[in-house]
Parts: structure tokens; C-alpha cells; sequence
């Protein structure tokens, strides 16, 4: 395991430009009252003081980020001498970061995997030329676990991503390198994708907001080789606010109709933009608080974790809610089929056989029982979850939103799923995460929405928060939630992040 370097604490938001929420930030750029070039400046200098320490960036694209920069700042000046900075995209100059799972132009993509060879990609992935369409500059890309397949971001070919709030810990996965780079302030938004948990654990994990969005409702996000329909794109900030944000960026790009406007059946019942939504007071909600998942009996909630429930749910009712212990009941076939379905990928990656002794032993494991397995167990494991969703929408139906804590456990230290100190098998890992993180897997088979956010911060000053999942089509009221809930760190680190649970 890598031993980080030294440190005197967590890294905190800093003052000045880091301190902006996106929001701030985002006017900032279109007013003029800072360049693109000052912003990508501000934020590169960020990256290489802390980068080393925490592990968020696989690759840093600074001289791309720079003329990038000027590019913008070009088209500002351009536009605001004829009267038309209107026309502006809407995330002009903003920077950002990708997943290395997403291909960027000229820019070598690991999918966190030693091997693979990591060539640049010929060409933009669908997240990355809306975005880019939408204005952003992007100053790198970040670490993620091989494949995205675990919840943790750890792998053989860079430097683990660890926590701000304590670089012993890990940023949790699969977004896990764009999470600690949100939180530490080393970009001031990110997007990320979403197939079993991989934007909600590590938003949970580093203290920020991190939703998925429903099914359907970013196409872009989607993977054509993902037979199960899990993987979903969101946005990882350090309010809601910047998370609609994003959101609208992400929407917009895909439904001409606007975020929230057109027929699309995921928009919702409010109009205009998420973020016109988020600032709004939620209509009294019904609320189902519970603890149960699929994988009950397999793991232990921790104090911290119950703790972070009882204040998500105690805000929800001193705000008017109608807040009930409701458990929904799932059905104990659930760990087996979505297994099958969530390793099935990468059973089809090509990678050459005497290349494969370089996966990790989890990704060996996986990769071995999912060529194993017949395309008949398969499809009776889709079969089986197609049916799940169907059940858990009809028996989640009297109720607008289902709480439950984001994670079991505290975050976890850097090593502690798969270090080899403990001798732990690949199903010992596999346990581990699924302990972790038991309420996120079934939300992504079940095509809903879902947002955290933290409501519990504890004596060690780490994050504990909520995960609260909405029917299709409730992200703007989510966001809403998120809002209402979220406490961003104290002190310094959750600067210019004002909050409503404080």
C-alpha cells in the first residue's frame, strides 16, 4: 500500500476564488469580474499544492486548461463588445474535472486498470463534449477504482484518492478521485457516473452533495454495454445549489426542451431549471424512514451512521414533513442477480491474457465467474431485477421520498477493503463494500433518483449524512431536500457554503 505523504490535518476550502460556490463563481465569469485564465490558475495551483497528498487526479492537463482558458476569456471579450454576453454558455470558463473512466480528447483514459494501455482517446465521451459544449474548462482527470467497480478508489497505477478529511481514509469510489477534489476545493464542481453507488459513496464519504439522476434523464450518462441499465451520470458539489447547477448543464444538453420543461417523463412536475427548483420550499412531503436494504444480515450500522438518520429525519419534521418507520421488504435473491449483473461487463472487456495477471484480484475474481457464468443465468438475473423494480416501485408508491443513512460506516482507511495485511479474499472485499454501502446498489436497478447529503458531522470531523430516494422524475424536489439538510463542514473547509442545517 502507498503511504501518503505527511500531514498536519484535513485540507480545507480555501480563501478568495476556492471559497466561491459554483453558483458564485459561475456569475463571476459571465460578469467578467474574473477570467477563465484566473480561474484555471487558481484551481491548477490548488491541484499541485495538495494533489500529492491526496491522490484526486490521475492526470493534470494544464497546459489544455490554459488554452482552454484563453479560448474563453476570447470568447467573453468577443461577445461582450457587441452587447451579447447572453449568448455565453452557461458554464462559461467553470473548471472541472472527468472520472478517468470517461474518455477526454488527446488524454490518456486507465479506466484505473494497469492492464489496459492507456492510449489518448481519439475523441470526447458523451458527458465530456456536453459539458465542454456547456463552457467548462477541464484541468484533468481523476482517480478511480479499475473499472469502476468498487467503492473504494484504489488501484494499480496511481496513488490512492484519499479523503480531505483525512488523508488516512479513503475518498470512497467509483467517483471517488472527483469527490475529494470537490471537497478539497481543487475544482469547484465535477460530474460523475453512477452504476451501483459510485456518485453517492464518495459525496457521502468527503461531506459533499452527490446525486444520481433518475433513469433516462441524461442519456449522455449511459452505457450501451451495460445490459442492466445501472449506470447513470450526476453532479458532485459542495451545496445543492451548485449541484442543480450541474444538473441543468448535464439535462439541457440532451432534452433542447430545457431541464425541466418539454414532455421528457423524467422532468418533473415544476418548470424551468433545476436551479430555479432547488431554492424552492418542498410541498409537504411523506416520508418513509428506514434501515432495511438487500443486504440485510450482512452488515452492522454504526452509531455515527444512525446518528446522521435521526437528524435528517428530525429536520424533515420540524420543517412540516410527515416522517414515518417505513421498511421496505426486499427479496433475498437480490445480492445474487445484481452481482451477476454488475460484474457481467466485465467479463466482455478485451484485455489480452497475459496482460490479465496485472488486474487486481477483485476485478480477476469478477472477471472470472462472469465468463463462467451461462448467458442463461444472466438473463434469468436481469429477469429477476427487471421484476425487482417493478415490486419496490409499486410498494414504495404511497410514499414521496425514502431516508435512510448514506453509509453504515464511517469512512473507511485507505487499504482497508482489500489490503493485503489482512490476507482478505476477493469475496471478503466484495463483503466489505457491500457492508459499506448497502442501501445504494438496489436504487440504480430500480431506475430512481437519489441525492445525499450531510446532516451529522462527528468528534473526529468526519462526514456522516442521508441518502434520500424520490419516485422517477423527483430530482428537483430532491435537490430541494438536499438544501434543506445538507451541513457543510465546518470552520474553513465548508467556506462560502452557508448551508441551512447549521
Amino acid at each position: 500500500m502507498l503511504v501518503p505523504p505527511a500531514y498536519s490535518g484535513p485540507v480545507t476550502v480555501d480563501a478568495g476564488i476556492g471559497a466561491l460556490g459554483a453558483v458564485a463563481l459561475r456569475d463571476a465569469l459571465r460578469s467578467g469580474e474574473l477570467s477563465a485564465r484566473e480561474a484555471a490558475a487558481h484551481f491548477l495551483s490548488r491541484i499541485e499544492a495538495h494533489n500529492r497528498l491526496l491522490g484526486a487526479f490521475v492526470t493534470v492537463t494544464a497546459q489544455q486548461a490554459h488554452d482552454a482558458a484563453a479560448a474563453a476569456d476570447a470568447l467573453h471579450a468577443r461577445l461582450a463588445r457587441s452587447g451579447r454576453l447572453g449568448e455565453l454558455p452557461p458554464l462559461h470558463g467553470m473548471p472541472t474535472a472527468f472520472k478517468d473512466l470517461a474518455d477526454v480528447a488527446g488524454v490518456p483514459t486507465t479506466h484505473g486498470s494497469a492492464a489496459l494501455d492507456a492510449r489518448p482517446a481519439p475523441e470526447d465521451s458523451p458527458v465530456v463534449a456536453l459539458l465542454r459544449s456547456a463552457g467548462v474548462v477541464s484541468l484533468g482527470k481523476t482517480q478511480v477504482p479499475e473499472f469502476g467497480l468498487t467503492a473504494y478508489s484504489e488501484n494499480r497505477i496511481a496513488p490512492a484518492s484519499r479523503n480531505p478529511h483525512g488523508p488516512a481514509l479513503s475518498s470512497g469510489g467509483s467517483s471517488g478521485g472527483s469527490a475529494a477534489a470537490v471537497a478539497a476545493g481543487l475544482v469547484p464542481l465535477a460530474p460523475g457516473s453512477d452504476g451501483g453507488g459510485s456518485v453517492r459513496i464518495p459525496a457521502a464519504a468527503c461531506g459533499i452533495v452527490g446525486l444520481k439522476a433518475g433513469r433516462g434523464l441524461i442519456p449522455a450518462g449511459q452505457s450501451a454495454g451495460d445490459a442492466a441499465r445501472l449506470v447513470v451520470a450526476g453532479p458532485l458539489a459542495r451545496s445543492a445549489e451548485d449541484a442543480a447547477l450541474l444538473l441543468d448543464a448535464l439535462v439541457a444538453g440532451t432534452h433542447p426542451a430545457g431541464p425541466a420543461g418539454g414532455d421528457h417523463p423524467h422532468h418533473g412536475r415544476h418548470t424551468g431549471t433545476f436551479a430555479d427548483a432547488v431554492v424552492r420550499e418542498p410541498g409537504r412531503l411523506r416520508v418513509a424512514v428506514g434501515l432495511s436494504s438487500p443486504w440485510d444480515g450482512r452488515y452492522r450500522v454504526e452509531p455515527e451512521a444512525l446518528e446522521a438518520l435521526r437528524r435528517g429525519a428530525e429536520a424533515l419534521a420540524a420543517a412540516g414533513h410527515l416522517v414515518a418507520e417505513a421498511d421496505p421488504r426486499f427479496d433475498n435473491r437480490y445480492p445474487d442477480a445484481f452481482t451477476a449483473a454488475w460484474t457481467a461487463g466485465v467479463g466482455t472487456a478485451r484485455i489480452r491474457p497475459e496482460r490479465e495477471p496485472l488486474l487486481t484480484p477483485l476485478t480477476r475474481s469478477f472477471r472470472r465467474r462472469a465468463q463462467q457464468r451461462s448467458p442463461a443465468k444472466l438473463d434469468e438475473a436481469l429477469a429477476f431485477l427487471r421484476q425487482f423494480e417493478r415490486d419496490m416501485l409499486a410498494e414504495l408508491s404511497e410514499w414521496d421520498i425514502l431516508l435512510s443513512p448514506a453509509l453504515a460506516q464511517t469512512p473507511r482507511p485507505v487499504g482497508w477493503f482489500a489490503g493485503a495485511e489482512w490476507r482478505r479474499t476477493a469475496d471478503d472485499d466484495y463483503r466489505r463494500q457491500c457492508e459499506f454501502a448497502p442501501w445504494s446498489s438496489w436504487v440504480n436497478v430500480c431506475g430512481l433518483p437519489a441525492v445525499v447529503a450531510t446532516t451529522h458531522w462527528t468528534e473526529a470531523g468526519l462526514p456522516m449524512g442521508v441518502q434520500a430516494v424520490g419516485k422517477p422524475g423527483a430530482e428537483g424536489l430532491l435537490l430541494q431536500v438536499a438544501r434543506l439538510l445538507h451541513v457543510p463542514a465546518p470552520g474553513p473547509r465548508g467556506a462560502g457554503q452557508p448551508g441551512r442545517g447549521q
